[in-house]
């Protein structure tokens, strides 16, 4: 499926799909076979639902050009969703289709979580809810209606605009977490080997820091080099509209943001490796996208995460394009101070506290449980010795025998059968008399 542009702006986004770096040889243009487009994935829990959406609105013609007419803004405060109400009629049916299939996978969701909690969910509201999901409308759950586009759109818009900031959250915590295990290990250690160690790790960071300059992403100075390196193209005819045109690979007119990160591995291989062992390869991703912040912090001015044949070709006439600073890696700007450290080791001691209660209880339980099933066991022994076995001969049982004028309390066995000596029937008795 090809997004226009004002698609992108709820789809283009770094979740684990890097761009992959062209690979041209100078002067030699020949025209290759288009690759496959790249299934990339925006990361959201509804991600499926979204590009279901997307490629039915496509199929109608009418909406297709509404949105290749749309600007980022009315895309953003739901103009284009007053559009749905003119798309023929199998596009609507399909969508509600869609709707009442994402209700239904929200629904096993929240059946699956209630379950975990064990709470009782038969007199829950549905409709109440499904208001925690803010990407459909809760109150009409079978149609598919234009409030439902623009609740889809403001949503994954806002969503996408808070990802980077997560990531750098996320990125912070396992740096912290790495210099926490890092400084446990060390404690753990007799003097001795502690001081080797603690030289061995600096000499592992100094290692790290001894790595070539890093031009800054976007300059003049790190575009020639993809120009020369990647492209193959001689360095002193280098052209911003023809660089432009090289690097966007599905020919969509802008630079998305899978494009933009492919210009930089260039400057990420200067300083990473995945063959050292001093070098984070989670590092060299925060690294990268660092730098495709920067490009479009100075680039993007329309702020729709893409980055237009205009907006790039005013980028190079900047003073900073030519002249910019130094480019400052993470090696050389922490991510975290030492309070925030504190803070992160205290909340993983409270953690490992409330394990420990955990394990605690789960331990007494188990015991509880042994206890009992040791009860149920002796009490399965008691009646197993009390109760009368019927399997038996009958000839081992006993009887009451009844006594007139005497209690009924005794007993005699059971009188044996008599024995049959043959199958053949007696004869009468011949000649007794007849008073017998």
């Amino acid at each position: 499926m090809n997004f226009k542009p004002g698609w992108l702006l709820l789809l283009t986004i770094s979740a684990g799909v890097w761009s992959v770096p062209i690979e041209r040889n100078g002067g030699n243009q020949e025209p290759k076979e288009e690759a496959p487009e790249e299934n990339m994935d925006t990361g959201l829990y509804y991600d499926r639902y979204l590009r279901e959406v997307i490629e039915v609105l496509e199929t109608d013609p009418h909406f297709r050009e509404k949105l290749q007419t749309a600007n980022t803004e009315d895309i953003k405060n739901g103009r284009l969703s007053k559009e749905l109400d003119l798309v023929s009629h199998h596009v609507r049916t399909r969508l509600d289709e869609l709707k009442r299939q994402e209700v239904s996978r929200l629904r096993m969701l929240l059946k699956a979580k209630l379950d975990s909690t064990n709470t009782q969910s038969l007199q829950m509201d549905h409709a109440s809810l499904l208001k925690q999901f803010e990407h459909l409308d809760p109150h009409n759950q079978n149609t598919f209606e234009a409030k439902d586009l623009e609740l889809l759109i403001s949503t994954a818009t806002k969503d996408l605009e808070n990802y980077d900031a997560e990531r750098h959250e996320e990125f912070k915590r396992y740096e912290m977490l790495k210099e926490h295990e890092r400084r446990e290990y060390l404690k753990g250690l007799d003097q001795e080997k502690r001081e080797k160690e603690e030289k061995r790790l600096q000499e592992l960071k100094d290692k790290h820091r001894q790595h070539p300059k890093v031009n800054v992403p976007g300059s003049v100075a790190q575009l020639r080099e993809v120009w020369e390196e990647t492209d193959g193209l001689d360095p002193q005819e280098f052209n911003p509209k023809t660089f432009f045109k090289l690097h966007d690979t599905n020919e969509d007119g802008v630079l998305d943001e899978q494009e933009l990160e492919a210009l930089f591995t260039k400057e990420l291989e200067k300083v990473y490796d995945p063959k050292n062992e001093e070098d984070d390869m989670m590092e060299m991703e925060e690294e990268r996208l660092r730098m495709r912040e920067h490009v479009m912090k100075n680039v993007d001015t329309n702020k729709d995460r893409l980055v237009s044949l205009e907006e790039f070709l005013k980028s190079t006439e900047k003073k900073e394009f030519n002249n910019p600073k130094e480019w400052e890696t993470l090696d050389t700007n922490p991510v975290y101070t030492e309070e925030e450290l504190q803070r992160f080791e205290a909340e993983l001691r409270d953690k490992e506290e409330e394990l420990k209660r955990r394990a605690e209880t789960l331990r007494q339980e188990q015991e509880l449980l042994k206890e009992r099933g040791k009860a149920l066991e002796a009490q399965r022994r008691e009646y197993q010795q009390v109760t009368v076995p019927t399997h038996l001969p009958r000839t081992h049982l006993t009887v009451k025998k009844y006594i007139p004028g005497t209690k009924f309390n005794h007993t005699a066995k059971a009188p044996a059968e008599p024995e049959v000596q043959n199958n053949l029937p007696a004869e009468p008795p011949q000649n007794l008399p007849l008073h017998t």
